[in-house]
């Protein structure tokens, strides 16, 4: 038996173990442990690599980020922010049709702003929102429902756990995968709105009213919110500003909702205690999970497996499209049985390859070529600027004397007069200046690229534009394949949280509303899988709404 063919073989086994109930984290780690002593012949490569691999994947400094961010979504209950974005979203929402309902899903994106928990996010939400939906006459399917969707927007609104784990997978900056997510983010709340709105409509009687708040009361409360808005800006103002790294960014928001909730006094001696004990045990068991997985993706790194997959599927000349729907049709399915995290770290390593080796044609040599000589243009621009302003840092005194010199001397080689002209120079000209080139051949770069050609490698060598070949145009294209199929993947994960028979948020708002029988809650969670559903073709379709914020970064 070939060792690829041991490979394929380890993941009915593998599911098989799921299905009796053993731990995913332990599940993975037999197989892999397993199958390493299979394949080798003894157990001393396994065992030892139990020691390599435990060391390999608890040092990765990115994997500190995890329990900081589930610290700060504790701190965050603690310190009354979910009742705070509740009451604010209400007090705008609720006196319309659903409008309970709406606030209900504002609340929850904005404390999955603070959170990275879907989980979390619906059960700290339900505690917080279920008895006012209940109060103004909500029906408990339709309560449950929308308490269980938007708990998902917890794993998509920035920050994200299983997020964080899918860029340390595949090897991409954390960053840009959270800034991918903003819009995704956002158009999956107002989805969840526009869904209630069309329920209430259909079903009148599943939805009450309440009163009006005067607006002193609306202001008030949305005061309230402003712990949220300080933790949120300067995490992710923070990252993106350049003060901190994500994971130094999960550590302040961390010890900011620390401070936030021991001044609301939520934050005692006992409850911070509680707060590390719950923490650790979360951490403790998706680290299990991380490490299992590590070794039974090294198991199928020896076999081979998901290169041969990938090998295999490229050799069959099917759509890279019909090869994306398949997966994430796969991934639809797998969600009904599985939590988000396990699915991730179970089917990346296979899926993951083979979407590296698909072209979707999201850059071209053509558009990398215009945004170089873009950014070559901008370049000159700065340095120019700094040359009449005196204001380069990196520029020693007399290296200084010597560019402005250097660049005296050209103007006057092209006829462009002095420094002292310079504001009445074009663009052309000054880039012409900074890169000793001549305005004819910027002028003719710009030419070509306006014309949809690409640059000759002569040109590019002759105005300095680095990184515009092959290697660099793949490089890009991977990146941007990665961010958007993790999006993507994030989304269909997401759904099957809310998906019948077997999704986690809909057991876990059951067992905080035991009055409402569950198959109230499977059909009027239907209309928001509907909503996912929707919004995950509209991704598909039109990449650009997940990438197009990447190039600001």
């Amino acid at each position: 038996m070939s060792d690829v063919v041991i490979g394929a073989l380890s993941f009915p086994v593998l599911l098989g173990l799921i299905f009796l109930r053993v731990p995913i984290g332990l599940s993975m780690f037999t197989v892999g442990f397993g199958g390493l002593v299979f394949v080798n012949g003894d157990a001393f490569i396994a065992v030892a690599r139990l020691k390599s691999e435990t060391y390999t994947t608890f040092s990765s400094y990115s994997l500190s980020i995890i329990p900081m961010f589930l610290l700060m979504g504790h701190f965050a209950t603690l310190g009354g922010m979910s009742q705070a974005l509740f009451k604010a979203a209400e007090s705008f929402l609720g006196h319309r049709k659903g409008g309970v309902a709406m606030a209900a899903i504002g609340a929850c994106a904005g404390f999955g702003a603070i959170c990275g928990s879907s989980l979390a996010t619906a059960a700290t939400m339900s505690r917080v929102a279920l008895p006012e939906l209940k109060r103004y006459g909500y029906s408990g399917g339709f309560s449950s429902a929308t308490l269980a969707a938007g708990g998902t927007l917890g794993i998509l609104i920035p920050p994200s756990v299983v997020l964080v784990i899918y860029a340390i997978l595949t090897e991409q900056n954390i960053a840009k995968m959270f800034l991918a997510a903003f819009v995704p983010g956002i158009i999956a709340a107002l989805g969840y709105v526009i869904v209630i709105s069309i329920y209430v409509r259909l079903f009148p009687d599943s939805a009450g009213t309440r009163e009006r708040m005067p607006y002193s009361e609306r202001f008030k409360a949305l005061f309230d919110v402003w712990p949220v808005l300080l933790v949120f800006s300067t995490v992710v103002g923070g990252i993106y500003l350049g003060w901190f790294t994500p994971t130094e960014g999960a550590a302040v928001g961390a010890l900011g909702t620390g401070v936030i909730a021991w001044l609301a006094g939520g934050l005692s001696r006992v409850s911070l205690a509680e707060s590390f004990y719950v923490t650790a045990r979360s951490t403790a068991m998706i680290f299990f999970i991380v490490l299992g997985a590590a070794f039974y993706n090294g198991f199928l790194a020896l076999t081979q497996v998901p290169q041969e997959i990938a090998a295999w599927v490229v050799d069959q000349g099917v759509s890279p499209w019909m090869v994306l729907i398949f997966i994430l049709v796969l991934y639809l399915l797998l969600g009904c049985v599985m939590d988000s995290l396990s699915m991730i770290l179970l089917t990346i390593p296979i899926f993951w390859p083979i979407m590296m080796e698909l072209d979707f044609g999201f850059v071209t040599m053509m558009d990398l070529h215009a945004a170089k000589l873009d950014t070559a243009f901008n370049d000159g621009m700065a340095v120019w600027d700094g040359l009449i302003r005196g204001n380069i840092p990196d520029l020693s005194p007399e290296k200084f004397a010597r560019q402005l010199s250097e660049a005296n001397a050209q103007m006057t080689t092209l006829g462009l007069g002095s420094v002292a002209e310079a504001g009445t120079l074009s663009q052309n000209q000054i880039l012409a200046i900074v890169n000793e080139t001549t305005p004819e051949m910027v002028q003719q770069a710009r030419d070509i690229v306006a014309s949809g050609g690409e640059l000759s490698r002569e040109l590019l060598r002759e105005m300095n534009i680095r990184g515009a070949n092959e290697s660099a145009l793949t490089r890009i294209n991977v990146e941007q394949v990665a961010i958007w199929f993790g999006i993507l993947v994030l989304i269909v994960v997401e759904v099957g949280l809310i998906t019948p028979p077997v999704g986690m948020n809909l057991f876990i708002i059951n067992a905080m509303d035991r009055s409402t029988p569950i198959i109230e809650t499977y059909k009027a969670v239907l209309f928001f899988v509907a909503s996912d559903l929707f919004r995950v073709v509209l991704l598909v379709a039109f990449p650009a709404i997940t990438l197009f914020l990447i190039p600001w970064y």
